[in-house]
């Protein structure tokens, strides 16, 4: 694209586009005897959502540099900024993810190459003053400069194309590995994306040489405007660091096909199409590595993980903060204290995670003292590596320490508590029990919780007096790590505890999932599904090994058999049951399962420098039929389980639309974005339409339009 009307007719195409607003101004800077022209970004009509550029940002932009070119007398300088606290989010995925075509994506890579290669080949000095998040495109800008400052508040660094589905096409994968060298560019455009999008810190980019220098936010601007002055002057100069282009290079770009193939054994483009370019950035010139861009970012845009990616980015950006059925805010009742039935591994973790979102007093109990005590040493005990990894100071660990205790009487212990979660063993009449006991002694409004990952929160509430303030808040393991938290409502259960529920969800960081009270929920009842599935196929003769690498196409963050290890062959093996309780046509319980847990065995494998071979005692423990499935098999026998189980989930009510299992699935099992989480996946492969005899999704709504 290059010239105004192609983008208008490109801006035309995203109606619905926030635009970033461009604004310039003319600063006098001493010693410098010129002015110097700024550029600050900024969503003019939405305030609420950062910079990004779809074709009214860039054509925003691009005018700015007109007017600034235009501007008379000449400007020493040209920079870009943003608005405090956000330099750029990057591209405007929304919109991209609705091009219709070949010729409009390849536009979206052009306008944006253009727009941004003025600030690099303009003939006065460009400067970045990253005074915040810069992300994507954001980044890239930043790079299309001739300076970097950084400020050190900066919270958000990062090239995500490659978890969404795309790569960094308006310069990136070019630009930075002829900036820092091909390991680094690996590691911040391929490694870090996969690695569920990790963000660089500050000091991680000045060391790096992406940044060339860092700043305190307090007076990032006046001390960023400072230093450009200094290079304007001749005051002080940039060293940059020589790139390495030899023998290292490649090696940069097989590690990183190593570790693709690690996570994804090829099931998304995007990352393969970034080492390609990277590969080619030691020699091609800027000209030939835009092209290259130009083409792979059009690709991409077309592609199906693309698609189910910028739906996956939407679903955990948007409908994570907004429960779909919750109640009014405004009926949230305060937590000023938490009570916590239980002492063990999943009780101390949620005991750590209370008391640092909350900061509110946490209590523990268990059946004994030497139990609570051992529970809450174990939570001071996390305070001190936090302290140690200087994740918390000095103050604030001793202020999380005094807020933990324990006792093994309920009374005064959880008498002024507001809300009470019990973490023990996954029994209905011990977990019964607890509810009576506790509802004995707390206030008429403290809302009771139960963190059981597959039995009825209904028939736990069966003998208390008021079930309506008993609700489901299903953490996953570790609950540091996963992000959901599956709320169970009951039929019982009134909209103030499901709004106070809510409430804490959101107050501890977690993204909730309004659930119906169904055996195991969302995200173990799948789980269990397809694991059942795999484990049955083994049953009948199977080989594990063969079994174990039957979905690794899919490019899931683990194998079946190493899912069983995190999990706990007991849990599974209760979970099972329970599923099998409720539904024995679809959830068997394997006698080969229920060996390995009477065994005592952890897992299936046995791991020697990180690579797994099957347990020999396990081995022994297996007795096999003779009708073994194929790769093909299996993986068919999965997804359709899958598909069948979700069918009858939304036809049952567990959650309010698809979408919200493919939330859960990418926040608490870690599914990836290029699935969508997964039924966009089984639609694209036909597998909803074999099953269901229809999508999940509408066509386009996760997907590249029929």
């Amino acid at each position: 694209m290059t010239t105004a009307d192609s983008a208008t007719s490109l801006a035309g195409s995203w109606p619905d586009e926030v635009v970033t607003e461009a604004r310039v101004r003319y600063l006098d800077v001493p010693g410098v005897p010129a002015p110097v022209a700024l550029i600050t970004l900024d969503n003019g009509r939405d305030h609420t959502r950062p910079a990004t550029f779809g074709p009214g940002g860039l054509a925003a932009l691009d005018a700015a540099v007109d007017e600034i070119e235009a501007h008379s007398p000449g400007v020493a300088a040209i920079g870009v900024t943003g608005t405090p606290f956000i330099f750029s989010a990057g591209a405007d995925l929304d919109g991209a993810a609705r091009v219709t075509g070949r010729e409009q994506a390849r536009d979206v890579a052009r306008f944006g190459h253009r727009v941004f290669r003025r600030f690099r080949e303009s003939t006065v000095p460009t400067f970045a003053f990253v005074n915040g998040v810069a992300l994507g495109g954001g980044l890239e800008l930043a790079l299309a400069c001739h300076y970097r400052t950084l400020s050190s508040g900066a919270g958000a660094l990062a090239f995500p194309e490659c978890f969404l589905g795309i790569v960094p096409g308006w310069g990136g994968c070019w630009l930075l590995p002829n900036l820092i060298g091909a390991d680094g560019a690996v590691r911040v455009i391929v490694d870090n994306a996969l690695a569920n999008n990790r963000m660089l810190k500050p000091a991680q980019a000045l060391e790096l040489g992406i940044a060339d220098t860092v700043f305190d936010p307090a007076d990032f601007l006046e001390r960023s405007l400072e230093w450009a002055a200094g290079i304007l002057r001749g005051d002080h100069h940039v060293d940059r660091r020589a790139v390495d282009r030899g023998p290292g290079w490649d090696d940069a770009v097989r590690r990183g096909r190593a570790g693709a193939d690690a996570k994804l054994h090829g099931a998304a483009p995007a990352p393969y199409r970034a080492l390609d370019l990277i590969a080619a950035a030691r020699a091609s010139t800027l000209d030939e590595g835009f092209a290259a861009e130009d083409e792979a970012l059009t690709d991409l845009i077309m592609s199906e993980e693309f698609r189910a990616g910028a739906y996956a980015f939407d679903l955990v950006q948007r409908r994570a903060r907004r429960p779909v059925g919750a109640p009014d805010r405004a009926l949230a009742r305060p937590v000023t204290k938490v009570g916590i039935v239980g002492a063990g591994l999943m009780a101390c973790q949620l005991a750590l995670l209370f008391v640092r979102r909350l900061r509110v007093p946490v209590v523990l109990t268990d059946v004994d003292a030497a139990r609570v005590e051992a529970g809450v040493a174990a939570v001071h005990s996390e305070i001190e590596k936090l302290q140690a990894l200087g994740r918390v100071g000095a103050d604030e660990a001793a202020r999380l320490t005094a807020l933990v205790s324990g006792s093994p009487d309920l009374r005064p212990s959880f008498t002024d508590a507001d809300l009470v979660i019990e973490a023990v063993f996954e029994d209905l009449e011990v977990k019964q029990k607890v509810f009576a006991d506790v509802e004995g002694v707390v206030s008429p409004t403290c809302l009771l919780a139960t963190n059981t990952s597959s039995l009825s929160v209904t028939r736990m509430g069966a003998g208390i007096a008021h079930p309506e303030r008993l609700v489901g808040l299903h953490f996953f393991n570790p609950v540091a790590v996963l992000p959901l938290v599956e709320v169970v409502r009951t039929p019982a259960t009134d909209d103030a505890s499901l709004a106070t529920a809510l409430a804490v969800g959101r107050e501890v960081k977690k993204s909730c999932v309004l659930v119906a009270d169904a055996p195991a929920f969302v995200v173990n009842r799948l789980l269990t599904r397809f694991l059942g599935e795999v484990i049955a196929s083994v049953d009948e003769g199977t080989p594990i090994e063969v079994a174990d690498g039957a979905l690794s196409p899919l490019g899931l963050p683990m194998t079946p058999f190493v899912l069983l290890a995190l999990v706990g062959p007991a849990v599974a093996l209760h979970v099972a049951e329970t599923l099998h309780t409720a539904f024995p046509d679809r959830f068997a319980v394997s006698d080969n399962l229920a060996r390995v847990v009477a065994a005592g065995k952890n897992g299936i494998y046995l791991w020697a420098d990180g690579v797994p071979t099957v347990d020999p005692e396990v081995a022994a423990l297996i007795e096999q039929g003779g009708d073994p499935s194929t790769v093909e098999q299996l993986r068919a026998r999965s997804l359709d389980a899958l598909a069948e189980e979700i069918g009858l989930m939304l036809d049952e009510g567990v959650v309010a639309a698809p979408a919200d299992i493919d939330l859960c699935l990418i926040l608490g099992a870690g599914w990836p974005f290029h699935l969508g989480g997964i039924t966009p996946y089984l639609d694209r492969t036909g597998v909803s339409e074999r099953v269901r005899g229809r999508r999940f999704q509408q066509s386009g709504g996760a997907s590249v339009p029929a």
